[in-house]
């Protein structure tokens, strides 16, 4: 089985080829295509290559599938006896891409 560690926003997600991952906010457009260079793990079968920090020459090729919201947050601040509460709510949002396929150079 083929795939790869990747770095997007400062996280790390797995990569296979035909699977959608989830990564936070990306300013693209759906059906844009996304090339990930900053590899840090690929494994292809036996044989495990590991960056330091990144792989050099190694790149991911995504398609956005979708910009998506995550669930709602709600953040509730409460001081007994002086009547203070105030509620707010946050939604994160997210990128879902397509990964198309992992090259290695």
């Amino acid at each position: 089985m083929k795939y790869a560690i990747i770095e997007a926003g400062g996280k790390q997600y797995r990569a296979e080829e035909g699977k959608l991952i989830t990564v936070d906010l990306l300013p693209a457009e759906i059906g844009e295509t996304i090339v990930i260079d900053k590899v840090v793990l690929l494994c292809d079968g036996d044989s495990v290559t590991v960056g330091t920090p990144y792989i050099k020459g190694a790149s991911v090729n995504t398609t956005v599938d979708d910009q998506i919201k995550g669930k709602k947050i709600l953040v509730f601040k409460y001081k007994p006896r002086i009547n203070y509460r105030k509620r707010a709510g946050h939604r994160q949002k997210y990128t879902s891409l397509l990964v198309d396929s992992i090259v290695m150079e």
